[in-house]
Formats: structure tokens, C-alpha cells, sequence
């Protein structure tokens, strides 16, 4: 049997023609090239120092982002932190907690923090790894990624101006509970489409 690469998310699959679709990153049929087994090249170990010599800073860094699987990485920080201060909130919200509230907060300060690094390597992945390949895979990660920001950004804001929003009382307290769960929903799903980029690498059918 042939084996096809797609060569946007390097998914494997083996058949006489390539998949009409791609089952991990969404590609179509033209983005697939069947697998050919080549002897490798011998190579000059002085032309391979030569080329290391002269790399810039910044192929450097990206080498060192890739090479070290960093977005895979970091991204386990709000996919991790984010369930637990979600849960401090509404445990906050329903017994008047304000040690888990407060708790919340920090917590959701923290992921904000991190989310420049997040971003960026998740960028570089997305331009060196899959070629920016704009698939509607990619679109809806990249949008529910923007969608964890965005939410990240507005409840923080909203909680220093009103300490209080969560609490009973408190004017848009629903809404500010709702934008909590949109803000975590759009994390699983990005996370949920991440490792089907990181797992789903090949098709073992024959």
C-alpha cells in the first residue's frame, strides 16, 4: 500500500489514493504527496558548520521553539490553570467564598501573563510547522484562541473595577459568570484540536 504525507500537519495515511480530506488539520486531497523511501544524502560537516555558523538570532530562537516543542509546552498553562480558577469562581459565586474568588483572580492573572509566550510560539508553530496553512482547522484554533484573550482580558478588567462582580447583588453578575465558561470552553476546544494535531499523525488502516 502507498503512504501520503499531508504536508501542512505531516498526517500519515496509508491507501492506493490520498484522503479526500485530511482527518487532523482539515487539508484537502492536493495538499497530500505519497511518501517515496530515499537513501540519504551524504553530507559535508563543513558546509553543516558553515550554515550554523551564520544563522541569525531569530532562526536560532525559532529553532530552539520547534526542536523543544515549547507551544505544546506552555500551552498546558492555561489549559491546566484555567478549570481551576473557573471552579473558584462559581464555588466563589455559590458560597460567597471570597478566598476562592481571590483565589480565581490570581490565578486567571497568571494565565494573562502567560499568554504572550502562549501566543507566540503557538505563531511559529502555525508559520514553520504547517506552512500557515489557513484550513478550517486552523481558523477555528486560532479564533478560540482569541476568544481565550479576549475573555481573559474583560473579566480582569471587570474584576478590578467591581471587586465584587461575581458576588450576589452585583449588577451583570450572570454575565460575568457566562463569559467564564466561554472563556474555558474555547481553551478545550483549541487544546482538543491541538492534540489531534499532536496524536493523530498517522493512519495505521491497511
Amino acid at each position: 500500500m502507498k503512504k501520503w504525507k499531508c504536508t501542512v500537519c505531516n498526517y500519515i495515511h496509508t491507501g492506493d489514493e490520498p484522503p479526500d480530506i485530511c482527518p487532523v488539520c482539515g487539508a484537502d486531497k492536493s495538499k497530500f504527496s505519497e511518501v517515496i523511501e530515499e537513501k540519504p544524502d551524504s553530507v559535508n560537516p563543513e558546509t553543516t558548520v558553515a550554515e550554523k555558523d551564520v544563522d541569525a538570532p531569530s532562526n536560532i530562537l525559532i529553532d530552539l521553539i520547534l526542536s523543544n516543542h515549547l507551544h505544546p509546552i506552555s500551552v498546558h498553562i492555561p489549559n491546566g490553570v484555567l478549570p481551576v480558577a473557573v471552579f473558584f469562581m462559581f464555588f466563589a459565586a455559590l458560597f460567597h467564598a471570597a478566598g476562592f474568588e481571590k483565589a480565581a483572580f490570581y490565578n486567571l492573572i497568571f494565565v494573562l501573563i502567560s499568554m504572550p509566550f502562549v501566543l507566540f510560539t503557538g505563531y511559529i508553530e502555525w508559520k514553520k510547522r504547517y506552512n500557515s496553512a489557513l484550513t478550517r482547522f486552523f481558523i477555528i484554533k486560532i479564533g478560540c484562541a482569541g476568544i481565550v484573550l479576549l475573555m481573559l482580558l474583560i473579566i480582569i478588567l471587570w474584576r478590578i473595577l467591581n471587586p465584587d462582580a461575581v458576588f450576589a447583588g452585583s449588577a451583570g453578575r450572570w454575565i460575568f459568570l457566562l463569559f467564564h465558561i466561554v472563556m474555558l470552553g474555547a481553551a478545550g476546544i483549541a487544546g482538543h484540536l491541538g492534540g489531534k494535531l499532536v496524536f493523530g499523525k498517522s493512519d495505521e488502516k491497511s
